[in-house]
């Protein structure tokens, strides 16, 4: 229901937007608008990881931001189409997103209850029909999996919350939306004229789709550490090529090195970016895990207001190379440490599965975190490439933990 009404949302200030008389109304359609995104944003990739198996489940919610970025090059290529409208243009711009908002409110209609949502409820038989309908209890996995929802206890969330918004702010605080947002200013700044600054634009949205595509196909078989760990020092590389670029004299030579520094950063973003609705989808438990994927959701738009309100103003005061590499990439840094020691291994755990692992002492975490790197450098080394992706827990393990948690 809750997505319904954020569609309900979408298409209202979609409307408004789009019809708007003066700019009273237009900030009012925004606002709907913004209204929308907000609870969109922390029911979709919910809904999708209790409803999918542990095997697909990060495949699938990273299916999410792909459709983002794939939103977002629809936004260019539908502004370089009307860029040239000599009176409205801007209309059918705005007009454009009903289009996709009807749709996915009449498909909405026909899905299902979330099933852990309904065993939540006390709602037990229309969770396993439910359960049964997605499912179709063919293996003895999906019976299990349903017995260990309805007796699992309600975990503590302390480390979760801290860990699921870290994660969050690492995303949003290297810049990535202000780099998005200001796509066009960017590229005028280096020597683009507007109109070839709103074309340019999508090379640059173009890389954070193609950047989802691997992720959304490979999520499970690597895991959530090597994606985050392997990314944002890649992406990192990006931000370096950016800030050099402001450093050159010549024009063609910063164009080159900017456009270079932008594919690169938007390509590995992207594959990092999928993280920011995986992680949150997941380690929640069930009693709170609406209510913990609206936290990091409004942690994630702050994130997005802090570093486009004031990115004009700390470009000024940094200069360009300074907020970039400075600021972005100091972040980055600090972020790629937190997430060696700290982010535990998700993959191919069920959500009962995972709520064990935030049950453990974080000293814990963090020597078999640094295990695990050692162990990986390691592997490296001698080119030992198929243990570097192996499971870092074995599942006789956490299915002791999960007998102990019963008893």
């Amino acid at each position: 229901m809750a997505i319904i009404i954020s569609l309900i949302l979408y298409t209202i200030g979609g409307a408004l937007e789009a019809g708007a008389i003066n700019f009273g109304m237009i900030v009012g359609a925004r606002v709907i608008l913004g209204m929308g995104l907000g609870l969109e944003g922390g029911t979709v990739p919910v809904y999708g990881a209790e409803s999918v198996e542990k095997k697909y489940r990060g495949n699938l919610v990273s299916l999410y931001q792909f459709m983002i970025a794939f939103g977002e090059v629809i936004g260019y290529v539908v502004a370089a189409i009307f860029v040239n409208v000599p009176s409205g243009s801007w209309r059918y711009m705005l007009c454009s997103s009903l289009v996709f908002s009807t749709i996915m409110l009449v498909g909405m209609l026909f899905m299902p209850e979330s099933p852990r949502m309904l065993l939540h409820r006390g709602r037990t038989l229309e969770a396993f029909a439910v359960w049964k309908r997605i499912r179709g209890l063919a293996s003895a996995e999906d019976h299990k999996e349903f017995f260990i929802m309805h007796h699992a206890l309600d975990a503590e969330v302390n480390e979760a919350i801290v860990y699921a918004n870290i994660m969050i702010a690492l995303g949003q605080l290297t810049g990535i939306n202000a780099i998005m947002y200001y796509m066009s200013t960017l590229m005028s700044q280096i020597g683009f004229d507007k109109k070839q600054s709103v074309f340019i634009s999508l090379v640059g949205g173009g890389s954070l789709l193609l950047g989802t595509i691997p992720g959304v196909l490979y999520m499970e078989k690597f895991g959530r550490r090597f994606w985050a760990n392997t990314m944002l020092p890649c992406f990192f590389v990006g931000l370096i090529f950016v800030g050099v670029s402001y450093q050159l004299n010549s024009v063609t030579a910063t164009e080159g090195m900017y456009l270079t520094g932008i594919i690169l950063y938007n390509r590995f973003f992207g594959s990092y970016a999928r993280l920011t609705w995986v992680l949150p989808s997941e380690v929640f438990p069930t009693y709170l895990r609406s209510y913990g994927m609206e936290s990091t959701d409004a942690n994630l738009f702050f994130g997005s207001w802090l570093v486009t309100y004031f990115f004009s103003d700390m470009q000024r005061a940094m200069t360009k190379t300074g907020l970039t590499l400075g600021v972005y990439g100091g972040i980055a840094v600090l972020g790629w440490i937190y997430q060696l020691l700290f982010m535990p291994e998700t993959k191919n755990k069920t959500l009962e599965e995972i709520d064990l692992i935030f049950r453990q002492p974080t000293s814990q975490l963090v020597r078999k975190n640094l295990r695990n790197v050692t162990r990986g450098m390691s592997d490296i080394a001698y080119f030992r490439f198929g243990k570097v992706f192996s499971p870092t827990e074995e599942s006789h393990e956490v299915e002791q933990q999960i007998q102990e948690a019963k008893a």
